[in-house]
């Protein structure tokens, strides 16, 4: 990677930092998924779930065309199942079996309406057993991998028993999207615990009930996996009008509301769900703000050191755990090159390639922070590593970019370093 090259990743970085920072909303439009003409979207079956005490729980399920992940969706305290029913039948169209339950005594379902407390109560362990119940149906469909399910949740109520539901099924939940709500201390403490957890959390400032921006921002500090996202959408703060559970009134600002206002939502959180369910279930890509406190002890004293034993003991449970985006290291390394720090760039870059092993983009870098320390024969080796990798097109060719473009760059970054060191021998 070049000094263009670092413009380039820089800007990438910046507007990956906008769409999931402090405003999603016009970055991330192009991810709304677009119907083709020949495709119907998938017909919902409604379907009745006998309760442990016998009470009927309505639920709704969209299966996908061909096996795949699960996602069941739980509604906020004002709202029912049929909130979720557009996002419902994009996350079928996308591969994702999906089931959505109105809670009981909601919608269609019958039994009493539940209020909740922050305690735990024998509510919760009602509200425990019926989404156990729709969970044991979503697992049990032909075609669903029981072993990678996703869980979303809005509001309150869908929540709270959202990231208490992933508790209990801690090895089998992949994923996690929770919408303008909050979660109790049993949640915040499995939430503070679970890096192997990546969340994708959305809230909005001008949500009818106002502690919920929040609440949802010290839950995304509390969330530990580095490869959560926050949909952060601004504006001016709402007055308070009431809780969810009370009727507040609907401004289209509050859990699956948002889709309304915010139509690129939805398909942020198929592109969500498809990355941590099918493309790298249990796994999204390191982020910069998730991974601020790592990228910081990496420019300590010792931090290459520590950061690189902390990657290797994350990856004895994990082996496929990343602790930072490669991009952002990769430029850390370029700006300790470029005023001379040619020992410390080397040991940055060394680290990147341990993290990312397939990545040409990462060995190209490194036989440029070699060939600046004048260590000519191991810059020869990286630079024919990285177009090795380049030619057999088994791997992308950086964590970050793939195109056609990129792979010229870095094949050319790398043929110009074998012509220098050709030309000093």
């Amino acid at each position: 990677m070049k000094q263009i090259a670092i413009f380039q990743l820089s800007a990438a970085l910046m507007l990956t930092m906008s769409a999931f920072g402090q405003d999603a909303k016009s970055a991330a439009a192009a991810n709304v998924p677009r119907e083709q003409p020949s495709q119907r979207p998938p017909v919902a079956r409604v379907v009745d779930l006998k309760a442990s005490d016998g009470t009927i729980l309505k639920a709704s399920y969209f299966a996908a065309a061909k096996p795949g992940p699960g996602v069941l969706l739980l509604h906020q305290g004002n709202r029912t199942r049929q909130s979720w029913d557009d996002l419902a039948g994009l996350l079928a169209a996308a591969g994702i079996n999906t089931l959505t339950l109105d809670m009981r005594g909601f919608g269609e379902s019958g039994g009493k309406h539940q209020k909740w407390t922050r305690a735990d109560t024998p509510v919760k362990k009602i509200w425990a057993d019926d989404i156990d119940t729709a969970w044991q149906y979503l697992v049990s469909q032909p075609g669903v991998n029981a072993e990678v399910i996703g869980l979303g949740g809005a509001g309150l109520l869908g929540v709270d028993n959202s990231v208490l539901t992933a508790r209990r099924h801690s090895t089998d939940v992949k994923s996690l999207v929770l919408l303008s709500g909050e979660t109790f201390l049993p949640g915040v403490r499995f939430l503070r615990q679970a890096s192997h957890l990546p969340e994708l959390l959305v809230a909005a400032d001008d949500d009818e009930d106002p502690p919920t921006e929040e609440v949802m921002e010290w839950l995304y500090g509390v969330c530990s996996n580095p490869g959560k996202r926050f949909v952060h959408y601004t504006g001016r703060k709402a007055p308070w009008t009431g809780f969810e559970d009370t009727g507040i009134l609907a401004g289209g600002s509050h859990g699956t509301d948002l889709f309304k206002a915010h139509p690129e939502l939805p398909g942020i959180i198929v592109d969500w769900f498809a990355t941590t369910l099918i493309k790298t279930p249990g796994h999204a890509p390191a982020q910069p703000l998730a991974s601020a406190s790592i990228l910081k002890q990496i420019e300590l004293p010792g931090g290459v050191a520590q950061v690189t034993k902390q990657l290797a003991d994350a990856r004895r449970t994990d082996p496929k755990a990343q602790l930072f985006p490669e991009n952002v290291v990769t430029i850390m390394g370029y700006d300790h090159l470029a005023i001379g720090e040619t020992k410390l760039a080397v040991e940055i870059m060394k680290l990147v390639i341990t993290a990312y092993p397939d990545s040409a983009d990462a060995y190209d870098s490194l036989s440029d922070a070699y060939l600046a320390d004048e260590q000519k024969d191991l810059a020869r080796q990286t630079a024919e590593k990285a177009l090795a990798l380049l030619d057999s097109r088994t791997a992308p060719a950086s964590s970050w970019s793939d195109t056609e473009a990129r792979r010229k760059q870095i094949r050319d970054g790398a043929l110009d370093n074998l012509k220098q060191l050709d030309a000093a021998h």
